[in-house]
């Protein structure tokens, strides 16, 4: 009995060391699984298998969209590229107490670790958040940038977990730890529209983020956590704990004084809430549509020669335009001022009358116009798309609302028991007008006013819109004769009536004679400039346009020396300061440079620029446009508006004063002036009122008076002069010819004097409707 108890007793060690060995061998196994699989898995994310994570590329390019800011020649932001408002800032503007919060809250090792931080992970999971969050700013960055959508299963988000650790190490290793905190505080979300801490500072306390003080930085860094839950303006007391608790964290790692802790928690929570909108109330708005045009036109060229691409609404760009924003201003100014009044008049002509403010149409034209604005509308295609048919749609047109809103220069105006047809119908009232301001000598444009109010009429009139440009168009007439058969101011051209199926009119009925060529451009006489020509050819007339810049279509037809091309203010403008620049075009310049968000010029722009005639031929052109001032069709810029300066002018109307002109050069600034309804069928019903010198011609002299009253600001003097060839007068040599402003009653044949040539054709059969010209 006792040998059997004695030999149970010796095997008992024996067994519970082998278990021992067993056991531990097992944890080591586990511990290596464990170990391995870790690796593994890392491993495995680093390669792509848990899923797609960011190449060397994507690191070096995250995707933080910032805005590219469109800049003026005097400095000034005048508007931005954008898919969301966000400014970047660098490290060195954020103020030292907002790091410091951000540290103190979110990382407070984040100086030490190389982007994971296992005893931060720690501390957050047993303080419940409170002393820190787990994650570290890298990998709350990584998150930001690379994890679109946070997987809601456990599984799936532990891999996502993962492939943002992987990450935040190779974010660690590109960039420092400032450049890693600056792109955290820009990235982050702070909600209503405020992206990144430079917006939030804004939308917040209207303050930059440099000026941002220990209290606000505080409340910004609590939103990290949760900005919708801890939102300072929608939840203040929450907002107001958290931003505590921040105070708290910063004691605790000695960023700042528990005495000056205790007097910052117990101050009030103070914000200042500003609005974010993702389009400035600006006046470039229509300078910005074709500025977008050009530079998308060149990213694609660009991206071909060079390989890199560029996102105008992301990538940071910074534009610096040729527009002056004094000047921009000034003219907005002028347009407003002249366009006010003359909208009052047109209302009182058209009220009263059934098929306003249309003329010459039947009621039937009439509503055709108006549904066709109907289609043109968002709602129209949206409720298409919904099937609904055009009886539904134009029910739903015609009913009367609660409040529609409506245009006026006074601002907006909402009206009750108005439809949206009542809206469409008064907006067909509504005159537009584009400007376009330009330095002859170099081709920059100053100002650029393609509407009245970006936010009703999205559509430009100074590049997008072509209309009939009426006797504006005879300089290029006048040119082409004058380069072809050596022509001077002083010959003269019979005002005898054409005979033949085309015989256009002159606007004040008066025929007989001869006129100088200066005279007649300065009268606007149309005799004339049928004749020319008719001497010329039309191809003559069109290549001269196209020398000149003139891309529009232009047919090949003698009523163009009247003025019936479609013609663009950008091109009426860039054509006619050639004359101003001795004969040598300059294309309208947009942009003088464009760099990335680094500052490193990516195009720096030049003009284009060739001779089109030579300075003798563009200095006649001048002193025949002085006429227009000089008591021609445009001499009310002296005696209405007292402008002494030196200009070269020409008014312009088209038929049924649907269109309205006048163009202005002075030596150091063109500019041109279009006024119109939207529909060519809208216009006053006389030309007193209708014609270019009433309705365009004013604001060129509000916005000229303008610009001379700042002085030598935009060096742009009154007392400019053109610049005359010292020979121009032996070359005209006058005293053999008829003297400027005479008729000559024995010169009744067809004959141009001085060169003896005939110019008298017959029209071909397929003329145009003839253009009135006042």
């Amino acid at each position: 009995m006792e040998n059997k108890k004695n030999s149970k007793k010796v095997t008992t060690p024996r067994k519970n060391k082998t278990l021992f060995r067993s056991v531990i061998t097992l944890l080591w196994l586990g511990f290596f699984a464990v170990i391995l699989g870790i690796t593994g898995t890392f491993w495995a994310a680093s390669n792509g298998w848990l899923g797609e994570i960011p190449n060397v590329r994507d690191l070096e390019n995250p995707d933080i969209y910032v805005s590219s800011e469109i800049i003026s020649s005097d400095g000034v932001l005048l508007d931005r590229f954008e898919t969301e408002r966000r400014t970047p800032v660098d490290y060195k503007d954020l103020p030292p107490h907002l790091v410091d919060a951000l540290l103190a809250k979110e990382d407070i090792r984040f100086f030490e670790h190389a982007g994971v931080d296992a005893k931060a992970a720690m501390r957050a999971v047993t303080s419940a958040g409170e002393a820190g969050g787990g994650s570290t700013i890298t990998q709350q960055l990584a998150k930001q940038l690379y994890t679109k959508d946070p997987s809601s299963n456990v599984m799936m988000r532990g891999f996502q977990k993962i492939k943002e650790w992987v990450t935040s190490v190779q974010l660690e290793k590109l960039y420092t730890k400032e450049e890693i905190i600056a792109m955290y505080f820009n990235k982050f979300d702070f909600i209503y529209g405020a992206k990144g801490i430079e917006s939030a500072a804004k939308v917040y306390f209207n303050k930059t983020t440099k000026d941002l003080d220990v209290l606000e930085s505080a409340t910004l860094v609590s939103m990290f956590q949760n900005p919708v839950a801890f939102n300072p303006l929608k939840y203040p007391e929450v907002s107001k704990q958290k931003r505590n608790l921040v105070i708290d964290q910063m004691v605790k790692y000695n960023k700042i004084s528990k005495g000056e802790a205790d007097q910052l928690k117990n101050m009030p929570l103070v914000t200042d809430r500003q609005y974010i909108s993702q389009q400035d109330e600006t006046y470039s708005a229509y300078f910005k549509t074709a500025l977008r045009k050009e530079i998308e036109t060149w990213l694609v060229d660009y991206e071909k020669e060079t390989g890199k691409t560029y996102n105008l609404d992301k990538d940071g760009l910074k534009i610096y335009v040729t527009l002056d924003s004094r000047m921009q201003l000034l003219a907005e100014e002028a347009v407003k001022k002249h366009l006010k009044g003359t909208q009052e008049k047109f209302f009182a002509e058209q009220r009263g009358r059934s098929l306003a403010p249309f003329y010459n149409v039947t009621a039937q034209k009439r509503q055709s116009i108006f549904e066709q604005s109907m289609r043109r509308t968002d709602l129209y295609k949206k409720m298409k798309e919904e099937g609904k048919s055009d009886e539904v749609i134009r029910d739903e047109f015609n009913k009367p609302r609660d409040s529609v809103k409506f245009f006026t220069w006074e601002g907006i105006k909402y009206m009750k028991n108005q439809s949206l047809m009542d809206s469409i119908e008064y907006h067909k009232h509504i005159l537009q007008a584009g400007l376009m301001s330009m330095d002859p000598k170099d081709g920059t444009i100053k100002a650029w006013v393609g509407g009245i109010n970006w936010d009703y009429f999205k559509f430009d009139h100074v590049k997008q819109a072509r209309r009939q440009v009426g006797s504006t168009f005879k300089p290029f007439v006048y040119a082409t004769a004058i380069n072809q058969l050596g022509l001077t101011p002083c010959h003269t051209i019979s005002n005898d009536r054409i005979p033949g199926k085309w015989s256009p009119r002159n606007a004040n009925g008066r025929y007989g004679g001869s006129q100088s060529l200066r005279t007649a451009l300065a009268q606007s006489t149309n005799v004339v400039a049928a004749r020319l020509i008719m001497q010329t050819g039309e191809d003559a007339v069109i290549q001269m346009c196209r020398d000149l810049g003139v891309e529009s279509p232009i047919t090949k037809d003698p009523t163009i020396a009247l003025g019936s091309a479609d013609l663009t203010v950008y091109e009426m403008v860039g054509a006619l300061s050639a004359f101003a620049n001795g004969g040598i075009y300059i294309k309208p310049q947009l942009i003088l440079r464009i760099e990335d968000k680094q500052g490193k010029v990516i195009r720096d722009y030049t003009p284009t620029t060739r001779e089109v005639v030579n300075e003798y031929v563009a200095y006649t052109m001048i002193d025949l446009m002085k006429g227009v001032s000089d008591g021609g069709t445009g001499s009310w810029i002296r005696t209405k508006y007292g402008i002494t300066s030196e200009v070269a002018g020409k008014t312009g109307t088209t038929n049924e004063n649907s269109d309205g002109w006048y163009m202005g050069l002075t030596p150091n600034l063109v500019t041109g002036v279009w006024v119109g309804a939207e529909d060519r069928f809208a216009h006053f019903g006389g030309t007193a009122m209708g014609q270019g010198a009433a309705t365009a011609l004013p604001i060129w002299a509000y916005y000229m008076q303008s610009v001379y009253a700042k002085g030598n600001t935009f060096g742009v003097l009154a007392s400019d002069k053109f610049e005359k060839p010292s020979d121009i007068d032996s070359r005209w040599d006058c005293s053999s010819l008829m003297g400027f402003h005479q008729y000559n009653q024995t010169h009744n044949n067809d004959i141009i004097e001085g060169t003896g040539e005939s110019i008298n054709q017959d029209a071909p059969d397929n003329s145009q409707e003839e253009i009135i010209e006042q």
